[in-house]
C-alpha cells in the first residue's frame, strides 16, 4: 500500500479552582462539523515515525517561542508563568521525552538551563502534588548532566513529606478560610495529582535506592484509587463533591482530563516497577482496566470528549483529554500491555484528531482551561499542559511506529 493522505491540516487563583460552582451542561460545539473525523482510508495508517516527530516538534517549538506569552490562554494568571507549578511543569517533563528521541541538544539545554535557573527546586507549596511534578524533569537533568546537584533539593522536600506525613481524609471541600487550597490537598484526594506526584517518588526511589519513597507511594495511591474510583463505570471521579452529581442528561461526571492524567501517570509509573515486584500487577490491571473503558468512549471524530459519557456527535473536541489517552493506548499497544487491533486503531485515530487541532503557526488548539471539570473548549485556546500532553502523545505514537512498522 502507499503512504497514507495527510491528516486535515483559563488560570485562576486556587480558591477559585477548588470551589467554583459553574453548570455541567456543556456547549454544542457549532464548529464540529468542520473538524469530521479524518477520512476513512486514513484511520488504520500508522504515520511514518519521522512524520510523527516532525508533527511532534511543530507543536513544541511553538510552545518554547512563545514561553513568555500567554495572549492564547485566556484566564491566565501568576501560576501560569511559574515553571515549577504543574501547568508548565506538563510541559517540561514532556519536552523531556522528546529530548530523548531527537537527541536535540536545544531541548536538552533548555531543561537544564530552566532547573539550574530554579535552583532544582520543586514547587513552594510543603505537600501538594502539583507542586510535585516538575521533580521528574530534574531526575531527567541528572542523568544529563545536571549531576546530584539536580536531586538534592527534591529529596530535602520529600524526606519533609515523610516525616510529617499527612493523616488527614481524603472528603473535598472548601478551605474554611475562604481562600487558598482546600485541606485534604496535602494528600492526593484529586485525581489529577496520580499523575503529578507518584511518578516523581516511584523515580527518586529509583534513583537513590531508598525504597520509602516508593512504599509512600505506593500507600497513597491505593487510597486515593479506593476513594475516587468507580468500579461500575471504571473511571475516576475527579473528587469527592462528584460522587452524586450528574448532568443535564443524568450522566455521572467522568472529566476525560482528569482520568487522561491517571492514565498517563501509569504509563509513567509501570515502567519504573520491576516484573517481579507484587505492585506492579496491581498498577497493570488497573491501566487494562481504564483502557477497556475509554476506548469505547471514543468519537467518532477520534476525540474524547470534555465529559466522557457526554459521547454524542456534538459535543467539542479537546485536545488536552485526547492527547493523555492517545499517549497512554499507543505506550499500551508498544509495551504489549493492550492487544494491538483493539487499540492501534483507536491511537490512530485519536493521533488524527490531535493533527486537526494544531493551529496553521504550530499551537495546539481545542485545549480546555485549567478547571476541575468538563467545561467549554474553544479553538484558539491553548495552554502548557496541553502541549505538554501533545509531546507525550508525539513520543508514544513515535515509539509504536517504530516498534510496529509505521509506513
Amino acid at each position: 500500500m502507499g503512504n497514507p493522505p495527510p491528516a486535515i491540516a483559563m488560570v485562576v487563583n486556587a480558591s477559585e479552582i477548588w470551589e467554583k460552582n459553574m453548570p455541567v451542561t456543556l456547549p454544542v460545539a457549532a464548529p464540529v462539523a468542520i473538524l469530521a473525523a479524518a477520512p476513512a482510508q486514513a484511520e488504520g495508517w500508522l504515520p511514518r515515525p519521522a512524520d510523527i516527530l516532525s508533527a511532534t516538534r511543530r507543536v513544541a517549538d511553538w510552545q518554547l517561542a512563545h514561553r513568555d506569552s500567554f495572549d492564547r490562554m485566556p484566564s491566565a494568571s501568576e501560576a501560569t508563568r511559574d515553571p515549577r507549578g504543574w501547568q508548565q511543569a506538563t510541559f517540561w517533563v514532556a519536552l523531556t521525552e522528546l529530548a530523548d528521541r531527537t537527541r536535540d541538544p536545544h531541548y536538552a539545554a533548555t531543561i537544564l538551563d530552566l532547573g539550574r535557573g530554579a535552583g532544582w527546586r520543586l514547587g513552594d507549596r510543603p505537600f501538594h502534588a502539583d507542586d510535585q511534578l516538575i521533580a521528574q524533569a530534574w531526575l531527567w537533568a541528572a542523568r544529563h548532566g545536571a549531576g546530584e546537584a539536580a536531586i538534592k533539593p527534591m529529596r530535602a522536600y520529600f524526606d519533609h513529606v515523610l516525616a510529617n506525613r499527612p493523616k488527614n481524609e481524603l472528603l473535598f471541600t472548601p478551605n474554611p478560610a475562604g481562600r487558598g487550597d482546600p485541606p485534604c490537598t496535602t494528600r492526593w484526594c484529586w485525581c489529577d495529582a496520580l499523575f503529578m506526584a507518584p511518578p516523581s517518588l516511584f523515580a527518586l526511589a529509583g534513583k537513590t535506592g531508598d525504597r520509602r519513597y516508593a512504599a509512600f507511594a505506593h500507600a497513597e495511591y491505593r487510597a486515593t484509587t479506593d476513594y475516587l474510583f468507580d468500579p461500575a463505570e471504571h473511571l475516576y471521579f475527579r473528587d469527592s463533591r462528584f460522587f452524586d452529581r450528574r448532568d443535564a442528561g443524568g450522566r455521572k461526571l467522568f472529566w476525560s482530563r482528569g482520568n487522561g492524567w491517571v492514565m498517563a501517570g501509569l504509563t509513567r509509573i509501570i515502567p519504573q516497577l520491576d516484573r517481579k515486584d507484587p505492585a506492579r500487577a496491581y498498577y497493570v490491571r488497573l491501566f487494562r482496566e481504564m483502557a477497556a473503558r475509554v476506548v469505547k468512549l471514543q468519537k467518532a471524530d477520534g476525540y474524547w470528549a470534555p465529559s466522557l459519557l457526554d459521547d454524542g456527535p456534538d459535543t467539542q473536541p479537546e485536545s488536552s483529554g485526547t492527547a493523555f489517552f492517545v499517549a497512554s493506548l499507543a505506550w499500551g499497544v508498544d509495551t504489549g500491555l493492550l492487544e494491538d487491533a483493539t487499540y492501534r486503531p483507536a491511537a490512530i485515530r485519536g493521533w488524527a484528531a490531535l493533527q486537526r487541532a494544531v493551529q496553521p503557526d504550530g499551537m495546539l488548539g481545542w485545549v480546555q482551561q485549567v478547571s476541575d471539570r468538563p467545561d467549554s473548549v474553544a479553538q484558539t485556546d491553548t495552554q502548557y499542559y496541553g502541549a505538554g500532553a501533545f509531546l507525550l502523545a508525539g513520543s508514544a505514537m513515535y515509539d509504536l511506529s517504530r516498534h510496529k512498522g509505521g509506513r
